[in-house]
């Protein structure tokens, strides 16, 4: 019997049998061995749930015959007629038998399906006889350890239909009782009989073959598509495998939650049936099986092997057929990648039945990705040959990987010894990157490329695919791979912007943190996840905890969770409240009765996090039993326990390496003035403004559009980077006229906040004065940021806490890489830890993103232009995505000078260079000290060198205003004119220690 849990990706089977266990396989034997000739005979007692049985064993030699009998009840053995001694050892009948003869026993069993009659050997669901029907399965007679040729007669209740293994059935209708008789006169594992009244039978034919359905009133509507289906799924592996080994099929509807192939027939539950997915996928599934599992043996000892090759040639078959294969095996990585670790990995002739989600990643998903390199490996025109050689030489016996590999090497004719050793005895799969450096030729004609790809860890042999992408398209490659470090060389045409390696996912290898999304079976999978207690009504979520608990999954209190305990592990927060769901969660609608996000862990890109919401214990208890099976989503979400939301959060494919940046062209004919660009983006709601600081051209293109604006009648509002939140106020009264520029520099702290010359955005605020516009200060406080920055967000206080956004967003790894890059520039100022300089970052966008918010919220009657430096609005990442998400608001990006990248702006302006006169210098270094203002160092051209300052002078007033602080400083020479004069006032200690003060006059 073949247990069938790979099914295909928009159910599986695991939708209703995830409560089962296959069968424990036999003990290895010799896959020569004779089978014995076995009659069994039987009757039933159905209300008393019992079986009488006789079972007549030819013995062919003497021997010492062990036989299976858990429960049963042996009445009697005889040999060649005679009584004959025996003995029990444990659930096993022993029997030292002398010579050859017929060995005869009458038993008996109770079956009421209850779990004291579990054995090792049978089903979670145990053998049952009740009024359903008869469920028969494992040892439900004296089974051998070796393999028989049966013949059966089951004496059944007047009106009941049985199916069992056989090619030839007979039944005789006597008064109150049919017998059925049962002949295959092949070797079986083991045999099965189900039986009830309620079946109603269908029949068809293909060939010479039998196909019969046996179904229940409600499904019977279904037996003509599951005949039509099973006559092309047999025509379909004819052509690829050989004929089909019996003289019938039958697909039966059993009263249990089951899915089954044994010889001739496959067992499925009722609800199974009526799925609309399996008779178009787990139905071939399960016809393939006729050839793996039931014609040639799995030898168990050596590792099996059918459930990975099936999965490949049915489920992965089918979605290839479609040009989904791709997809299909990177659910299969993304599944290896969350269920398997160096904790509980094991090489694939290990495997032996699907146990929790590690074993059916290497069984079944690491064994079909064997097959599918194999493929590649030995050659298409190699590959179904080698398995009709497979087959044909191993009918009726069990097989394993080494009689795999002798069949694929005689038809290929390669030694496939060390493909074979890494693949199927060696633990783990293809750990792949690019080297670092790549050498283009100079082209004098193509294009010659030399790049270098590792394995990390173990290596192993394989073809590896690369495409290369041009402006002309794609071109792939394929080099065999055998070493840790290979060299690849290609010779291309054009020059190309890109290389991917197996952007197909036609390799058992590690994906990058790019290409996994964040999905739930991440969480299911990590053996180190964290499970958060809800912050209230713990109650709602208790069945949930108990789940989880048994999962081995660490509960944590709410209060004792940091952003350093997520950098090591997955998390999953129970219900709303948690000081850190807000700012990830926060685009995540409360309206289903049940619903689990996951997003990637901010802090370890290699891990997730997730939220699981519930409106009451009931819509929790129903929902979260279900979640395994939708392992490859993002987000889900159950009315009632019915799905009602699945959603995958988009990935990259293949492994990307940038090679050229690609040409992009510009239509001259096409470029737009500025008013023309205003037709499109000042209709938006948002108008964002990107900016260099310390680019004037780059302000007066700023102030040009909010002109324009002005003159089509716009309301608006100017939201500026520049300016800090608490200090609106002052914003407000510069706007208002109730206080000057002086006034509002001062009260701003402009000059110890911002740290661009004030020239450069005084003719917008000017404006904004004169027209009465509304300026926003967008920026977060100084403070907050700065310390985020040196420690994390985890070291602010309640209170500083109180003052940042609840909901930030992390997920963006596009904008996460360009931070990257923008971290290892600020390293010379002083920012040591990446985490943090993104959480700082992250922190000033959702400020600015919420003051807008917040902004147009109460004034919906204007909109808005944002300034702000281009990299926190280009590609959208910084402040504009996280704006729409709180409102939805339309907008645009407008750059000036940015970057020509695709998706980076709506519009790119290019204002060319304007001369600019910003405020004048005293052109020295100023330090802050303890005896006041030091001039630190001075150059021999200074302006203030030139009028007798010297280093070490103390400034103490400019034009007899104190000075205090370098902001004072900048604060006067604000309002000065370059070529004016003004009086700086130094104290100066004489080379005697006499200190004495000097007013020197100073020319800017």
């Amino acid at each position: 019997m073949q247990a069938c849990y790979n099914i295909p990706m928009i159910g599986r089977f695991l939708i209703i049998f995830f409560l089962l266990l296959p069968l424990a396989p036999a003990s290895a034997r010799d896959t020569a061995e004779t089978p014995l000739e076995y009659d069994l005979r039987v009757s039933f007692d159905v209300p008393s749930s019992k079986i009488l049985g006789t079972a007549r064993i030819q013995i062919p030699r003497e021997q010492e015959l062990k036989l299976f009998t858990n429960h049963l009840k042996i009445i009697s053995v005889a040999f060649k007629g005679a009584p004959f001694a025996f003995r029990e050892k444990g659930k096993s009948l022993i029997l030292s038998l002398p010579a050859e003869g017929e060995l005869e026993i009458r038993y008996e069993g109770i079956f009421k399906g209850d779990r004291s009659s579990l054995d090792p050997d049978n089903l979670r669901f145990p053998s049952a006889i009740d009024k359903r029907g008869l469920w028969l399965t494992g040892t439900w007679y004296p089974r051998p350890e070796s393999t028989a040729r049966y013949q059966l007669q089951a004496l059944l209740p007047k009106g009941y239909e049985a199916v069992s293994e056989a090619e030839e059935v007979d039944k005789e209708t006597r008064r109150d009782e049919t017998l059925f008789s049962f002949r295959f006169p092949h070797p079986l594992e083991s045999l099965n009989l189900i039986a009830t009244d309620r079946y109603f039978i269908g029949k068809a034919e293909y060939r010479d073959v039998e196909i019969f359905t046996y179904f229940f009133e409600n499904n019977r509507p279904l037996s003509a598509n599951y005949l039509d289906r099973t006559r092309k799924y047999l025509q379909l592996y004819e052509g690829l495998l050989g004929r089909y080994p019996y003289k019938r099929f039958a697909v039966v509807e059993n009263f249990l939650p089951t899915g089954y192939a044994m010889p001739t027939f496959t067992l499925l539950g009722s609800g199974v049936i009526r799925l609309p997915f399996i008779v178009e996928t787990s139905l071939g599934h399960e016809i393939l099986h006729q050839w793996f599992g039931s014609l040639v043996f799995s030898d168990y000892a050596g590792g099996n092997w059918t459930e990975g090759l099936t999965t490949y040639l049915a489920d992965h078959f089918y979605e290839e057929e479609k040009g989904s294969g791709w997809e299909y095996r990177k659910k299969i990585l993304i599944d290896y990648q969350s269920y398997v670790n160096a904790g509980n990995d094991f090489p694939l002739q290990e495997f032996q039945s699907r146990r929790d989600g590690a074993t059916e990643a290497v069984g079944y998903g690491k064994g079909l990705l064997f097959f599918h390199m194999l493929r590649k490996w030995t050659g298409e025109n190699h590959f179904f040959p080698a398995l009709r050689t497979f087959i044909e030489e191993n009918r009726f016996r069990r097989a394993s990987w080494a009689d795999l590999e002798r069949a694929f090497e005689k038809q290929s004719g390669k030694d496939l010894g060390p493909f074979f050793n890494r693949w199927v005895r060696g633990k783990g799969v293809l750990d792949l990157e690019f080297e670092p450096g790549i050498r283009i030729n100079p082209p004098a004609g193509p294009y010659h490329i030399v790049m270098s790809v590792r394995q990390r860890g173990l290596s192993r042999p394989f073809i590896l695919p690369v495409s290369f992408y041009t402006s002309r398209g794609k071109t792939q490659k394929h080099f065999p791979i055998g070493e840790e470090k290979t060299k690849l060389e290609v010779v291309l045409e054009d020059p190309p912007f890109k290389a991917v390696i197996d952007e197909d996912y036609d390799l058992a290898r590690k994906l990058t943190p790019r290409e996994i999304p964040p999905v739930a079976a991440m969480l299911l999978g990590d053996k180190q996840t964290l499970a958060i207690r809800p912050v209230s009504q713990e109650e709602r979520y208790a069945g949930v905890i108990a789940g989880l608990q048994q999962r081995g999954v660490i509960l944590r209190d709410s209060r004792g969770v940091s952003a350093d305990d997520l950098k090591n592990s997955s998390a999953l927060f129970l219900g709303s409240g948690h000081p850190l769901v807000a700012q990830w969660f926060a685009d995540f609608p409360e309206d289903a009765g049940f619903s689990l996000a996951v997003k990637k862990n901010p802090w370890n890109p290699e891990k997730v996090i997730g939220l699981v919401r519930a409106k009451s214990r009931e819509e929790a208890d129903a929902a979260f039993p279900k979640i395994r099976h939708y392992g490859k989503y993002s987000r889900i979400a159950f009315n009632s326990g019915n799905n009602i939301l699945k959603e995958v959060e988009p990935s990259e494919r293949g492994i990307t390496r940038k090679l050229f940046d690609e040409p992009m062209a510009v239509e001259i004919a096409k470029m737009k003035s500025l008013p023309e660009i205003l037709d499109q983006a000042g209709e938006r709601k948002i108008i964002y403004l990107g900016e260099s600081h310390d680019q004037f051209s780059h302000h007066l293109m700023q102030l040009e559009v909010i002109k324009e604006l002005h003159r089509r009648g716009k309301r608006m509002a100017i939201g500026m980077e520049m300016f800090q939140q608490p200090f609106q106020k002052a914003l407000d009264d510069y706007i208002a006229g109730r206080i000057d520029e002086r006034e509002l520099l001062k009260r701003s702290e402009y000059f110890r906040r911002w740290g661009f010359d004030f020239a450069l955005y005084r003719p917008i605020l000017r404006f904004a004065r004169e027209k009465k516009i509304p300026v926003v200060a967008l920026n977060a406080p100084k403070e907050i940021t700065e310390k985020v920055a040196k420690g994390g967000l985890d070291v602010l206080t309640a209170e500083e806490k109180g003052k940042i956004p609840s909901a930030m967003d992390f997920a963006d790894e596009g904008y996460k890489e360009r931070l990257r890059k923008t971290f290892e520039e600020h390293k010379s100022f002083g920012v040591r830890n990446l985490d943090f300089f993104i959480q700082a970052q992250i922190l000033w966008d959702e400020a600015m993103a919420e003051a807008i918010d917040a902004f147009l919220k109460g004034n919906p009657e204007r909109q808005m232009v944002v300034l702000a430096g281009s990299g926190h609005v280009a590609f959208g990442s910084g402040i504009p995505k996280r704006c729409f998400r709180r409102n939805g608001f339309s907008y645009s990006v407008t750059l000036n000078e940015g970057p020509m990248e695709k998706n980076s702006a709506d519009f790119v302006l290019f204002p060319g260079s304007v001369s600019f006169e910003g405020s004048p210098k005293l052109m020295i270094m100023l330090k802050e000290e303890r005896d006041g203002l030091t001039v630190s160092e001075i150059s021999e051209e200074s302006v203030s060198r030139k009028a007798g300052m010297q280093e070490g002078d103390i400034i103490l007033a400019l034009d007899e205003q104190p000075v205090l602080n370098l902001e004072d400083v900048r604060l006067e020479l604000a309002f000065r004119k370059k070529g004016e004069q003004i009086r700086v006032k130094v104290r100066r200690e004489e080379s005697s220690g006499e200190k004495k003060e000097i007013t020197l006059q100073v020319t800017l």
